[in-house]
């Protein structure tokens, strides 16, 4: 019978390791380097996704922390220029109002961004409208109301499409006429004699709410850049400040992290333990992502890399890594795995095989007893994978563990003529329903007579959907409630193997963490 280790050590007569400690150890490590070796095999980069994942799910980092955080990163030597342009990418997809203002300021230095460019002169300037009620483009209007105030300097470089040009008098009265206006040589005429339009107010207005970026995305980020970089312009840095803070760190972590390279991503991994939160000595681990967080404080660190990416393989992404393991291990590698595992997971013993393996690492709580402990949670969740499939194979192994369960009693909607003999022996309880039901139907009858013909018809279809369907309720037999939640959730067959594999791990935790570093 599998074996899981939930009898509570006594931390008594551990002196040292024994032959079947020696033993365990040497099985665990040669696990752990077969699943290394299958997650080196694609290069890392699946697996530095997982620790990305799981990096993101943090709850215990505050918003102004994780500001400072990646602000930290971001000015960091050498200069993080691929960085601060995704961030900066993000900035103009969802809040391009904020980067309007700067560039505004900046306006002159569109001058070059036009020059020579007919598509962006075309796409910012051309939008002039014929109807009365529609006012121009943004770029239109700048240019439009440019010209009029300033047309005894540059109403002669505006070109027309027609035999002669028109007059600043019948424009005036006749808006639409910048419709026959030749946009292209017009603009290039501004950036050739009228120098003083770059920097105007007109223009500068135009530009505020950020709308140009949509011309060219990429020219803008790379001007951002360079202001952030080479300028040192304190208005973006504030703009990127702002915007770290008020995102979640889910979201962050999700569309950063994984363009760092590898040298970035050791430093954010070095700087992180500083901006969580610190936990106070008496851990509680109520949930999965407690153990992380503590392990990040302990552990994080560039110099940890390898170990937190395999310990977040076995304990984070139990089926991702043994969808790697169906996918890319050869028959030998599979069948090496399914052996370790087969001799992790079985136990003559009616102790805890695990305790002086803890007993020890006790000593120090070194990172590497919680990577032996995330093998081992592992390779129950493989096993629970691989052979427990049947439901008669579930209460043998609560009972052997000592684990204490009930059937759930959670219904599911089920047709007259799918009814199984399981539900047979809950006619009491199927009686109760289909009576509530029975009363639903009456009352809706009931309601029919004093409703309107449409409402009547509509009232009529739902009655006769439900008794044609005959719906009604089935205990579901394949879920449980388990003492290691509190009997507060209802597990079922395909959720089982992850949800014990995580409690071993967590439990097994708590004893280490829940114990004094010496053992007597």
């Amino acid at each position: 019978m599998l074996q899981l280790f939930l009898c509570e050590p006594t931390w008594c007569d551990v002196n040292g390791k024994d032959e079947s400690c020696t033993r365990r150890i040497s099985l665990l490590d040669k696990l752990e380097s077969a699943i290394w070796s299958l997650m080196q095999s694609g290069g890392r980069s699946e697996a530095r996704l997982w620790l990305c994942k799981s990096l993101s799910g943090i709850r215990s980092i505050s918003s102004l922390r994780q500001r400072d955080l990646f602000v930290r990163l971001l000015r960091s030597m050498p200069n993080k220029k691929q960085l601060a342009s995704q961030l900066l990418q993000l900035i103009f997809e969802k809040q391009p109002k904020k980067v309007g203002p700067i560039i505004a300021k900046k306006s002159h230095r569109l001058e070059n961004f036009f020059k020579g460019n007919s598509r962006r002169i075309m796409q910012w300037f051309s939008n002039f409208s014929g109807a009365g009620d529609v006012e121009h483009g943004k770029g239109a209007k700048a240019l439009s109301q440019f010209a009029f105030v300033n047309r005894d300097i540059c109403w002669e470089e505006l070109e027309w499409k027609g035999k002669h040009g028109q007059s600043p008098a019948m424009v005036a009265t006749k808006p639409h006429y910048f419709l026959d206006l030749d946009v292209q040589q017009t603009v290039e005429n501004f950036i050739e004699y009228v120098p003083e339009f770059w920097s105007s107010h007109e223009f500068s207005e135009s530009l505020k709410d950020g709308n140009i970026l949509l011309v060219d995305p990429k020219y803008f980020v790379n001007l951002f850049t360079d202001l952030m970089y080479e300028e040192e312009l304190e208005d973006i840095w504030e703009v990127i400040e702002e915007f770290l803070e008020e995102q979640s760190f889910s979201f962050l972590c999700h569309r950063l992290l994984m363009i760092l390279e590898e040298q970035d991503f050791c430093y954010f991994l070095d700087l992180l333990p500083r901006y969580l939160k610190r936990k106070s000595e008496s851990v509680g681990f109520d949930n999965a992502t407690d153990w992380f967080d503590i392990v990040l404080l302990e552990f994080c660190g560039s110099h940890n890399l390898d170990q937190l990416l395999l310990l977040n393989a076995v304990t984070n992404q139990h089926r991702q890594l043994l969808r790697l393991v169906q996918e890319e291990g050869s028959e030998e590698d599979r069948e090496e795995i399914k052996h370790l595992v087969l001799e992790l997971c079985t136990s003559s013993s009616s102790t805890n095989d695990l305790e002086p393996i803890m007993a020890e690492g006790l000593k120090m709580k070194q990172l590497k007893l919680v990577t032996r402990l995330g093998v081992q949670s592992w390779a129950i969740y493989f096993r629970l994978m691989d052979e427990f499939i049947s439901l008669e194979s579930w209460e043998p192994l609560f009972i052997s563990n000592g684990i204490k369960f009930r059937k759930s009693d959670k219904y599911t909607f089920l047709r007259h003529d799918e009814l199984s003999e399981d539900c047979v022996s809950d006619n009491d309880r199927r009686s109760s329903v289909s009576l509530k039901l029975k009363k639903q139907r009456k009352h809706r009858k009931k309601r029919k007579r004093n409703s309107d013909p449409d409402e009547s018809y509509e009232n009529d279809k739902v009655d006769y959907d439900l008794s044609n369907n005959m719906l009604d309720f089935q205990p579901n037999a394949s879920d449980w409630l388990l003492s290691t939640d509190g009997f507060s959730t209802a597990w079922s067959s395909a959720d089982l193997p992850e949800h014990l594999s995580n409690h071993c791990f967590i439990t097994w935790l708590k004893w280490i963490y829940g114990k004094p570093k010496k053992v007597s």
